[in-house]
């Protein structure tokens, strides 16, 4: 089984902010997919969706814990189904990519991503895999990062994001089905 996880915040104010691209990113993913808004299911501190995709089963979840314990979820949802870290994708904002890009990293700091640090600090270990979708920084330098990232996209931004997630998306399923490797190769870079 894989485990593709999303994070953001739960909660209505949360829904459209930056930090939300994860959350917002697995919900294009199985919306494609089906077709129809995702029935997820709640459990181990997340909402999960499972179901089989060319013959791989997955599991989508959003953990429900707040950013900043991300982690909480992550390891009682891969302790509970027995998923190894090398069957695990993390999608989540990254402020010091531009707008738009897409990078797959393994092995590397949470770059001040709370909710990568927590996941690390529980796992005990770096060693997973991650899609970071850049949010870009603020235009400003006195704009305070926290607001920033809890802020809504502009008009412009808001109608590139299917582009962005249809490429994210492309690159989830080449992850699950090329590998590691392979999705840096074909989908690192800009999505736009």
């Amino acid at each position: 089984m894989w485990l593709i996880v999303g994070l953001g915040n739960p909660g209505k104010q949360y829904q459209m902010t930056r930090h939300n691209i994860g959350f917002m990113c697995v919900d294009y993913w199985l919306k494609s997919l089906s077709g129809n808004t995702p029935d997820y299911r709640d459990e181990h501190k997340a909402l999960t969706k499972k179901f089989k995709l060319e013959g791989e089963e997955i599991l989508v979840a959003k953990p429900q814990t707040y950013m900043n314990k991300s982690g909480e979820a992550v390891q009682s949802l891969m302790s509970f189904y027995k998923i190894p870290r090398e069957k695990m994708l993390i999608i989540h904002d990254d402020i010091d990519q531009g707008f738009g890009s897409l990078r797959f990293h393994k092995n590397r700091g949470h770059g001040g991503q709370n909710g990568v640090r927590n996941i690390t600090e529980l796992l005990g270990s770096m060693e997973y895999s991650r899609l970071k979708i850049g949010i870009g920084r603020p235009t400003h330098p006195d704009f305070d990062i926290g607001d920033y990232v809890l802020s809504g996209f502009s008009k412009e931004e808001t109608l590139l994001l299917p582009k962005i997630f249809e490429k994210a998306c492309n690159g989830i399923e080449c992850f699950i089905s090329k590998g590691f490797d392979r999705a840096c190769t074909d989908f690192n870079g800009n999505a736009l």
